[in-house]
């Protein structure tokens, strides 16, 4: 296979280039406009839908990013410095970093073992521990849908509502899933949304605030748009954020959610591939949801290789040290770093990666959890070592929009001659 397959692209509708010619005919190029309304709307109509009769009645904000949501979410939520915010650690960056612009701390919590999900009881645990060392409650809860799979959200809210403690759901990964019916993000105070180039749809770059209320979308979208009073003049009395999704990217939005569907059905059908591939492998284990609850939009596949299996080329992984890193070609990543770390995935994992990377078809590991990451190793962790040995033993298949039936069986078979039996 001459083409080189990767993890997961975004795939257009046909309909985008429609909506930004429409903003450029209009003179709308600016961080608001016809295509941002009706973006919003489309995204509210979508979070709100369930399976059962029962409506829901959520507010969306566009967004410059899911960052940027999580970072206005934190704000709205009352975080300020000193303070102590409850993060999953299985996750990327993104969820904990805004922490941090406040000058709160992370306070990370490990997963459990079935949905790989923060781990309800380690939370609670976790909620009364920092009580009792800092006199103060967390402000607030971030559990993330690792890959597109859901959180237990019924005992994360449950605990989240013992203690007063709001929610915002990081369901950047899981645009789509759901927990017995109703979409992920529309459980806590705030849902995060993500239409990185990498998402379930893209905008190119951006991202949404779900909000429980009309004030709180209020507050958002004046906090999103430098945060100005109500004179003649630029009065400003609250620092403010330029937050806001241009015209131009909800254009492309808008063409994006005409294929939402489609891309999520397209995901679930590559995970079934997998899925029964996989099941007649020995040592590769398809990661998949715990229950029909957990109705996951399987944004990525992933999948844990035994510790025990051995793949061609072994000797050769962790040979030498990279120049770039994992996603360095979406920006700048120092290079010349060394071989090894005290986390890293087992040497079967990374031979597994070569030898597809040799094949033209893009893996990756999974994410290294937070509290193993050197730029919050001062921060509170409460773990059982689950994210640890995920991490070890996980990878990361191709499963975009445009990977197709073809590619999975290339990628399958591939699999299959990288054993050594």
């Amino acid at each position: 296979m001459s083409k080189r397959i990767y993890l997961c692209l975004a795939h257009m509708s046909g309909k985008e280039q429609q909506f930004i010619q429409e903003a450029f005919d209009t003179n709308w190029v600016v961080p608001l406009g016809p295509n941002v309304n009706g973006f919003e709307d489309d995204l509210k109509q979508f979070v709100n839908t369930r399976t059962d009769p029962e409506a829901l009645s959520k507010e969306v904000v566009a967004l410059s990013a899911g960052t940027a949501a999580i970072h206005l979410a934190l704000i709205a939520c009352g975080v300020q410095a000193g303070d102590e915010v409850i993060c999953q650690s299985f996750t990327f960056c993104a969820s904990a970093n805004p922490v941090t612009y406040l000058g709160a701390t992370p306070v990370f919590i490990d997963s459990e073992a079935d949905s790989w999900n923060m781990d309800p009881a380690l939370l609670e645990q976790a909620i009364l521990d920092r009580k009792a060392k800092t006199g103060r409650y967390p402000k607030a809860i971030i559990p993330v849908a690792l890959y597109g799979m859901p959180y237990r959200i019924r005992q994360i809210m449950a605990i989240a509502d013992k203690y007063n403690i709001p929610v915002i759901e990081d369901a950047a990964e899981g645009m789509g899933s759901r927990w017995r019916g109703q979409v992920l993000g529309t459980f806590g105070r705030f849902g995060v949304l993500s239409f990185n180039g990498n998402k379930m749809i893209t905008t190119s770059g951006g991202g949404a605030l779900i909000c429980s209320t009309p004030e709180d979308k209020q507050h958002i979208m004046w906090l999103a748009t430098q945060a100005r009073e109500a004179y003649p003049y630029y009065q400003h009395e609250t620092v403010g954020f330029n937050y806001r999704l241009s015209n131009i990217c909800a254009g492309i939005g808008r063409g994006q959610m005409t294929v939402l569907d489609e891309h999520i059905a397209h995901h679930k059908q590559i995970a079934q591939r997998y899925r029964e591939a996989f099941a007649q492998i020995d040592c590769i284990t398809f990661h998949d949801a715990p229950s029909t609850d957990f109705d996951s939009n399987f944004w990525l596949c992933t999948a844990l290789l035994d510790e025990q299996a051995h793949i061609q080329g072994e000797e050769r992984a962790y040979a030498q040290a990279i120049q770039g890193a994992v996603g360095g070609a979406a920006g700048v990543v120092h290079g010349g770093g060394g071989v090894h770390t005290d986390c890293e995935p087992n040497r079967n994992v990374e031979a597994l990666r070569l030898f597809l990377d040799q094949a033209g078809i893009e893996s990756r590991p999974l994410w290294k959890p937070m509290h193993k990451q050197p730029v919050f190793s001062k921060c509170p962790a409460y773990t059982n070592g689950t994210s640890e040995a995920m991490f070890r033993r996980g990878i990361c298949l191709p499963s975009g929009p445009m990977v197709t039936d073809e590619d999975v069986t290339y990628i399958i078979r591939t699999i299959q001659q990288a054993f050594i039996h």
